[in-house]
């Protein structure tokens, strides 16, 4: 039986979402071994003028752990 630890996680990109979600896996995998999936939760996105400037999102991590 595996035990599975979620922990929660921000993250920001100035190109997009999914930009956004790759960052914090690559990021968290530095310290956070046997990572299995991560949820997006919550995305977000800051306006300045008529451009979108920055993308953000709050995922969940779920790592086995040993």
């Amino acid at each position: 039986m595996a035990v599975l630890k979620v922990i929660e996680v921000l993250s920001n990109s100035n190109e997009s979402w999914e930009d956004a979600t790759k960052k914090a896996v690559k990021e968290a995998s530095k310290t956070v071994k046997n990572i299995k999936s991560v949820y997006v939760q919550e995305q977000s996105a800051i306006v300045n003028g008529d451009n979108v400037t920055e993308f953000r999102v709050n995922l969940k991590l779920t790592f086995e752990v040993k």
